[in-house]
């Protein structure tokens, strides 16, 4: 696999339906092994084979040939109580590699992670966002070369969940919050660090890791809020990116015709400009007697910027992520209230709002798994 294979994002299951062409079948029987052992843990060879529908002599090979490249093991022989030799067990060597997490999403810290294979965080760094935007770049790259440092194990790949719209190349195309146009992060890091590097939008990633380790449907929208707000979609299972990289831009949309809050894109009355963290920690300070008013006001604005989303893809799930004192009580009931008031109550009335369980490193964690699928195929 190389790095571009991360941009097809694939779901739980390794999908059957298109035919694999000769030349490419052996790299899908890899990640078919791999992602069989992600998921299933420690099994024999003909297990494997059961499983993968792979032949023992292609599940042999395969297993020669992981084992050879460092990402499987060998993990002792299967306990039995009647007769007939023990199978030997394999299973990933999910301590054998690390893969470096960077969630650049925060309001003043950008946070860093060393994880296993597993999502598991094992080391954690963070810097402060530098206030000159023309130095975030080499403070991201610094922040990198230190979790790479002390990662103690050989780094797999750098993930990166950073705000704007970012392209196929890991160029950041735009993002207004850091003043970036066409800024190679992708490049940037892989030059400096000479490691495979994968950038994606912040809420993209935390997507993905909602759906991997966090137990999503097939069918759900993450919106994720910090700095900005933005979303990340899934679609059976696949994630959806748009044909301009922008699928999820909802932090744009205008939400009312009340006029509102000027955007740091330029616009009045973008759901950012009421939903962002510093914008609901400003109207709070300017007016704390009436925080139950100022979050209802901003979860109606989600609920409304949401309505057509769920109309539209018949989502059954929206998960909420970012600080919990500001998104969870009266601002996603108020999300919930709008929902149900402008969408068919017949199908939609039953659409779950939910706050992640993944906390503050659900971007360090989703970019773990752009890296496990970039280079393994794994998600």
């Amino acid at each position: 696999m190389t790095a571009s294979d991360v941009r097809s994002l694939p779901g739980r299951g390794i999908r059957h339906a298109t035919k694999v062409l000769p030349e490419h079948a052996r790299a899908h029987n890899r990640s078919l092994v791999l992602q069989t052992l992600f998921h299933q843990g420690a099994m024999s060879r003909a297990d494997l084979s059961r499983e993968t529908g792979l032949t023992r002599v292609t599940i042999s090979d395969l297993i020669s040939e992981l084992i050879a490249d460092g990402y499987v093991i060998e993990r002792g022989l299967r306990e039995v109580s009647g007769p007939g030799k023990p199978a030997i067990l394999v299973d990933l060597d999910r301590e054998g590699h690390r893969i470096v997490g960077l969630d650049l999403s925060g309001t003043d810290r950008f946070l860093g992670a060393v994880l296993t294979l597993d999502g598991e965080i094992v080391a954690r760094h963070d810097v402060p966002v530098p206030a000159d935007p023309a130095e975030i770049l080499s403070v991201v790259t610094s922040l990198a070369r230190d979790l790479v440092a002390d990662a103690h194990a050989p780094v797999l790949g750098i993930g990166v969940g950073t705000p704007g719209i970012v392209d196929d190349s890991g160029v950041v195309l735009t993002a207004p919050n850091f003043a970036w146009t066409e800024v190679d992060v992708e490049g940037a890091l892989s030059g400096e660090l000479d490691l495979p590097v994968l950038v994606a939008n912040d809420a993209n990633a935390a997507v993905l890791a909602e759906y991997t380790f966090g137990g999503a449907p097939d069918d759900v929208l993450l919106v994720r809020v910090g700095r900005g707000v933005g979303s990340g979609l899934l679609a059976g299972g696949v994630p959806m990116r748009g044909s301009r990289f922008a699928a999820g831009e909802i932090g744009h949309v205008t939400v009312g015709t009340d006029g509102g809050p000027r955007c740091v894109c330029g616009k009045v009355g973008c759901l950012e400009a009421w939903l962002s963290v510093p914008a609901l920690e400003t109207r709070l300070a300017e007016d704390d007697a009436d925080a139950d008013g100022i979050l209802r006001d901003a979860g109606e604005r989600l609920g409304i910027a949401l309505a057509p989303i769920v109309g539209a893809l018949d989502l059954s799930e929206i998960v909420l992520s970012g600080p919990l004192e500001l998104l969870d009580g009266a601002l996603a009931q108020a999300t919930v209230e709008t929902l149900r008031a402008r969408t068919l109550a017949q199908f939609h009335d039953g659409v779950r709002v939910r706050m992640t369980a993944q906390g503050e490193d659900i971007v360090l964690r989703g970019a773990a798994v752009m890296v496990l699928s970039g280079r393994l195929g794994v998600s």
